[in-house]
């Protein structure tokens, strides 16, 4: 395997959509990819996956994911989005950068290393959905592949290590009141009621704070209420954008915010957990003999979904995620390929 047929493959992957839910044609892409290296996939949906053929059950299990969906490319492109030129080092497209070049890396590290001895099972899975937290993605293969102890998740980092993700919880919140005539000063606002709670929101600091991520942080991001000007509302409507930490539980977190709040509290989902990478893992311990820089994510990415400890590193630059003429330089696609395989060669030593 080298970085030069890692970097065709990403040109490959560039060319064709692969919109969340509609990735069908990368899926096949890198089914293709791995068979014509004699490597056996396993494909469910548009998620492809490939366990180690020396599996023993005994062993713990690291999963290697990242994901082929990319978002929409937005209105300021000047280049075509799904033309994988390369110009000056850099090699541009949609999903070249978020997460293309860690992707094919990440595919390049598993493969070398797939006739290889290994003191621990070893799967990788390309993923779909990740863009917008799918229940077809990985939330949707992780009974059908071999159960991790561990996992990295391919992302791009500049190759520092996220130790720790911040997790995300959306808040539906209703305030009611009492409907009455607004001239005569009649009923219970409903919105007075809210902006209570909306102050709580806003100020309300959470004892703990994480090392790597600082705050639970709160914003309250839309509201509704009213029908006509003359009108006493009995009904408020918000929504709130909690980014949770390693130091709450999601139902802790839930269950404070209900005690301070009087409006009626709904979470659309509590399926995208904060995460964290004890210190002394063993991948903790790779991470520090190879001198990797460790941060925590503000960011959500597939680590939310996975219930194993697990870290986020990758070539390529979250700043250059989702934005006009995205792209990654080839060197750091060869940089990521490197590491990874570092990566999973010193793990022998600390198991």
């Amino acid at each position: 395997m080298t970085s030069d047929k890692l970097i065709a493959l990403l040109q490959q992957l560039i060319a064709v959509q692969s919109f969340s839910r509609e990735e069908a044609g990368t899926a096949t892409i890198l089914t293709d990819f791995f068979h014509q290296h004699q490597i056996k996939t396993e494909r469910s949906g548009n998620n492809v996956w490939s366990v180690h053929p020396a599996f023993e059950a005994s062993r713990p299990t690291l999963l290697l994911n990242s994901h082929h969906d990319t978002v929409r490319p937005n209105a300021s492109y000047s280049r075509d989005p799904y033309s994988p030129d390369i110009d000056d080092g850099k090699l541009y497209g949609l999903g070249s950068n978020d997460a293309g070049g860690p992707l094919v890396a990440m595919i390049g590290a598993f493969c070398s290393l797939y006739k290889e001895p290994l003191a621990f099972n070893l799967v990788m899975a390309a993923t779909a959905e990740e863009e917008i937290s799918g229940k077809n993605g990985i939330e949707s293969i992780l009974p059908a592949i071999p159960r991790p102890d561990m996992a990295i998740v391919g992302e791009p980092t500049l190759l520092k290590a996220a130790v720790a993700e911040k997790g995300l919880m959306v808040l539906d919140c209703v305030a009611s009141g009492k409907p009455g005539h607004a001239a005569r000063d009649e009923g219970e606002n409903a919105i007075y009621a809210a902006m209570k709670d909306v102050e709580w929101f806003r100020t309300y600091r959470f004892p703990d704070e994480s090392p790597h991520l600082g705050p639970v942080r709160m914003s309250v991001t839309m509201i509704q209420a009213g029908k006509q000007h003359n009108v006493v509302p009995d009904r408020c409507e918000y929504v709130v954008d909690v980014r949770t930490t390693d130091q709450y539980s999601m139902e802790e977190t839930l269950n404070l915010i209900r005690q301070h709040t009087s409006s009626e509290v709904t979470p659309r989902s509590m399926r995208l957990h904060p995460s964290k990478l004890p210190s002394g893992h063993p991948l903790d311990n790779v991470l520090t003999g190879l001198g990797i820089e460790k941060y925590g994510s503000p960011t959500l990415s597939d680590q939310a979904l996975l219930t194993c400890p697990s870290v986020k590193i990758g070539p390529g630059d979250s700043a250059r995620s989702h934005s006009a003429d995205e792209y990654i330089f080839t060197d750091e696609i060869r940089k990521g390929f490197e590491l990874y395989k570092k990566i999973l060669n010193k793990l022998s030593d600390h198991l």
